[in-house]
């Protein structure tokens, strides 16, 4: 979507605005900030898409919404409304580089449960956005959700992801699954399989998964040439559980276990299922639909970049 012209708002309008905002009471704001508070937890998943594919993370109040209309409205989804935001940086959560105080973009609404356009003046909202070339005082969304309503919660989980990504060990992209290997032990339902993975950049990363008699399958990942046996899996809702979760098949693919016997292969099948079943799903559930948030589909897990 091109960024249309900003309109320049009358002094006046603005001066008296600015005077009656100061004068409303702190309990006016209350209500606002109460239901920041009791949003939903945001899922860690659907938030990783968004911070891994925006080079900025905007937290802004919406200052001005001006409804776009004719041929700079064309594809918005039915029922839903593009405006023209301006809004008033608060921070920059994820970015490199200054950034004006004031920033505009557009953004495609939902309607409310109402089934009314809803008022975005003074919501205030995060904006996963890219720079537009030549005007650092706009913004462009990444998706058409990518505008959302600010918690304390979604903040903090924004910054954590953009955090873990841009660590010096932060793990790679997983794309697949490259071949398995399973070497059964001397006893009956001991061993051990090595399933190595694809990843942006030819990076090295493998599962290990270790079956022992009379003892629950313990299963790791190695980020190295090196397999150690102690390391642990990982944790759910961080990058490295991200990044297998929602980038993994469901399955074993059959050509990563064309070299084993029908027994080795049918063993390395059931230690990726178990790895799968360990993780959990990649998403709690949809993108929810609310006053300032576009609803829709994610982006697929794993892309964007680190």
């Amino acid at each position: 979507m091109s960024s249309p012209v900003r309109p320049t708002p009358c002094r006046f309008f603005l001066s008296v605005a600015a005077a009656a905002l100061a004068a409303l009471p702190a309990t006016a704001q209350q209500p606002a900030a109460q239901a920041a508070a009791a949003a939903p937890a945001p899922d860690y998943a659907e938030t990783a898409d968004l911070v891994l594919q925006s080079p900025m993370v905007v937290d802004a109040t919406i200052r001005s919404a001006a409804k776009i209309k004719g041929a700079e409205a064309a594809g918005v989804a039915p029922g839903h409304t593009r405006f023209y935001v301006e809004g008033d940086v608060i921070a920059l959560v994820r970015g490199t580089g200054a950034i004006p105080p004031r920033v505009g973009w557009l953004v495609d609404v939902a309607p409310d449960w109402r089934g009314r356009t809803p008022n975005l003046k003074k919501q205030r909202v995060l904006a996963f956005a890219r720079p537009v070339a030549g005007r650092p005082d706009q913004i462009q969304l990444v998706t058409p959700e990518a505008q959302r309503s600010w918690s304390p919660a979604l903040e903090s989980l924004a910054r954590r992801i953009a955090q873990e990504a841009a660590a010096a060990d932060a793990p790679p992209v997983v794309t697949g699954v490259r071949n398995a290997f399973h070497v059964p032990g001397a006893l009956p339902g001991e061993g051990e399989t090595q399933i190595f993975l694809t990843t942006q950049g030819d990076r090295p990363a493998a599962l290990s998964i270790l079956r022992r008699p009379g003892e629950q399958p313990r299963w790791s990942v190695a980020l190295s040439e090196i397999i150690d046996d102690a390391a642990a899996a990982p944790t759910r809702d961080t990058l490295l559980w991200y990044r297998l979760a929602c980038a993994l098949p469901p399955t074993l693919p059959d050509r990563s276990t064309a070299a084993l016997s029908d027994s080795d292969a049918q063993a390395a099948r059931e230690d990726y299922a178990f790895v799968i079943a360990a993780l959990g799903p990649c998403r709690n559930g949809t993108i929810p639909s609310a006053a300032g948030t576009i609803s829709g589909s994610a982006v697929s897990g794993g892309g964007g970049p680190a």
